[in-house]
């Protein structure tokens, strides 16, 4: 849903170089000595997210800590349209009478800042790309972990904040990439309908579990969105440009510990060395 976001006093010094999809025009009221300042009329676009509810999971990370307690929060971007360039993405927190810059980083990820005005004015967090064409979640992740590998209980915290922060944007009743009976962080982080999807940074061929002496091999349905996609459905899909990188984990067996590493073979690894016979 859309919906108008009033008119937005900015310096001249934080609008600069400001590239969003808002119209600006001289503000009637007279500027302070030596500050310019414009009026931002700014219609809020579904691929801005909630300010306030971006704080909310980050104030969830911080009581779900225990799932992660050595990880670290940040949220991150992720192409959804095969055309979208990831370069040079800027962000801002976007209220009533503030704009705050988020810095991104190479990865396309950041941490969002906190701002009492922000959050008083219900400001939006604006990214300066076109609807539809980016996907957000949050990145939970402990340090030290072997290459290649994820830990079960930062996807199951990731899976917690990114639905308290409002981060999933698929966007057809027909898709069933959500259960429409799901609606809180709870009935989708711990149900097995839930079905909250995880992206990997290359594509897969397979994923596997492994708890100490317990390890298992992930059955296809939980690799490439379940694989029960089909034109009509991807444009609806946050995974529709890196379909051969989602995976589902089972974050809601918690006969698997949040110890349980998660490990990947990905498509593009070297293929093992062939023993010679004698």
């Amino acid at each position: 849903m859309r919906r108008p976001v009033p008119h937005v006093v900015l310096p001249a010094l934080l609008g600069a170089g400001l590239a969003w999809p808002a119209h600006a025009q001289t503000a009637p009221a007279a500027p302070a000595p030596g500050v310019q300042t414009v009026t931002v009329t700014y219609t809020r676009d579904p691929v801005d997210k909630s300010y306030r509810k971006m704080i909310r999971g980050m104030e969830r990370f911080r009581r779900e800590h225990g799932l992660a307690p050595q990880a670290t929060l940040r949220f991150r971007l992720l192409p959804r349209s095969p055309t979208v360039d990831m370069r040079g993405i800027t962000l801002r927190v976007i209220g009533d009478h503030i704009a705050v810059p988020v810095p991104v980083a190479p990865d396309n990820s950041f941490i969002l800042p906190r701002n009492e005005q922000a959050l008083q004015e219900d400001a939006a967090v604006v990214a300066n790309r076109k609807t539809t064409s980016m996907t957000w979640r949050a990145q939970v992740v402990t340090p030290g972990l072997p290459p290649g590998t994820r830990r079960l209980g930062d996807l199951r915290l990731e899976c917690l904040v990114g639905m308290e922060a409002g981060l999933v944007s698929n966007s057809s009743p027909l898709f069933g990439w959500i259960s429409n009976v799901l609606t809180s962080p709870e009935q989708v982080c711990n149900s097995p309908d839930g079905n909250f999807l995880f992206f990997s940074e290359r594509p897969l061929f397979s994923v596997a579990l492994r708890a100490g002496d317990r390890s298992e091999i992930l059955p296809f349905r939980f690799l490439y969105a379940g694989g029960e996609q089909t034109p009509d459905m991807l444009p609806f899909c946050d995974c529709q440009v890196l379909l051969d990188r989602t995976y589902y984990a089972p974050i809601w067996d918690r006969s698997w510990p949040d110890d349980t590493l998660v490990t990947f073979d990905y498509m593009d690894d070297a293929p093992p060395p062939v023993e010679q016979t004698p």
